[in-house]
């Protein structure tokens, strides 16, 4: 099973950028697709990004399209998520969650490991 270490995070103004890191271990990174989520309080989880790390594939929520980019960096065994041009409502603890690849399921779909979370705080 996969184990992630995230890292990142913090308190930016608005309009700023942070980018956080997901580092996987423990299996083969490239049989993996590795989704963004976050969750403010109050609200349900909303998925962010989603990136196939064999073919780096990638989709992205509307709410952050243009804003946010997820990469990976196989050699590394990290997926990144770049945000730029950040909003208050921004503001959520973020997570990062490896999903097996699997016939049944498409990217970022079915069965995840997960990180432990950071927080993104944006001030107005």
């Amino acid at each position: 099973e996969v184990q992630l270490v995230q890292s990142g995070g913090g308190l930016v103004q608005a309009g700023g950028s942070l980018r956080l890191s997901c580092a996987a271990s423990g299996s083969t990174f490239d049989d993996y697709s590795i989704g963004w989520f976050r969750q403010a309080p109050g609200k349900e989880r909303e998925r962010v990004s989603c990136i196939g790390v064999s073919d780096g594939s990638t989709s992205y929520a509307d709410s952050v399209k243009g804003r946010f980019t997820t990469s990976s960096v196989n050699a590394k065994n990290t997926v990144y998520l770049q945000m730029d041009s950040l909003k208050p409502e921004d503001t959520a603890i973020y997570y990062c969650a490896a999903y097996p690849k699997s016939p049944n399921w498409p990217l970022c779909g079915g069965f995840a490991s997960w990180g432990r979370g950071t927080q993104v705080i944006v001030s107005s």
